[in-house]
């Protein structure tokens, strides 16, 4: 029967990656950015209409206003859709990011495994163990900060809402967007937290257990060489 201990850090560390998986699935299906780009007819200099995007990873909405010429309220984008009628990094990236916090989902439901299966039985030298644990969510917390660093690049540098409007009206004169980032970015961080506590969570208790046996052997390692002929 494991030890009450034992069973409380690894059902802790489970725990949390439990939290992990909700916060970064509500965070895939909510919005991410919200940006309102400045627009002109082809040819013109004159910014006097505005198209606002309401973006998640997979859809958004689009609102135009004299963007060039037309108002078009809550137009539904399609990312993919969209980004791929403009073949070029801003597609790639979206679809890297998305790939990689589908990865993230992946090893966090890897570490609940992991700590369920150790709170009952002891695969300490096995990937079944706490190395497995830290495997699957030194990996989330990898990918899932890469993933962030992408979007931002994405957004910010790699023009990816220009994208999305000249995806449905490609003439279009374009002033930088205002971007305002959302909460499904933002809880990323969070994410990646919970993940970093249920690695620390389980180290603790493996460097204690570690200690704990360290400080048993040493009796026998000091005593006198007489004593343990006998």
């Amino acid at each position: 029967m494991p030890s009450v201990e034992k069973l409380a850090h690894f059902l802790s560390s489970a725990g949390l990656c439990a939290a992990g998986v909700v916060l970064l699935g509500y965070g895939m299906s909510t919005d991410w950015a919200d940006a309102v780009l400045d627009c002109a007819p082809p040819g013109s200099e004159l910014f006097n209409g505005t198209s606002s995007l309401k973006t998640g990873l997979f859809n958004g909405t689009e609102t135009k206003i004299r963007c060039p010429r037309i108002d078009s309220p809550g137009k539904p984008v399609i990312m993919f859709d969209r980004l791929a009628k403009i073949a070029g990094a801003p597609v790639i990236l979206h679809a890297l990011v998305v790939i990689l916090l589908a990865l993230a989902l992946l090893g966090s439901a890897g570490s609940i495994l992991v700590t369920l299966y150790n709170s009952f039985s002891n695969p300490y030298q096995t990937y079944m163990g706490p190395i497995g644990l830290f495997t699957c969510s030194g990996l989330s917390v990898c990918v899932a900060t890469l993933a962030l660093i992408l979007y931002v690049s994405n957004a910010y540098l790699g023009k990816m809402f220009q994208t999305l409007v000249k995806a449905d009206e490609a003439n279009v004169n374009l002033r930088d967007p205002t971007i305002t980032l959302k909460a499904g970015f933002f809880l990323l961080i969070p994410y990646i937290c919970v993940n970093l506590l249920a690695i620390l969570v389980v180290y603790l208790y493996v460097h204690a257990a570690y200690t704990r046996r360290k400080e048993q052997e040493k009796p026998t390692e000091d005593a006198p060489k007489e004593i343990m002929m006998y």
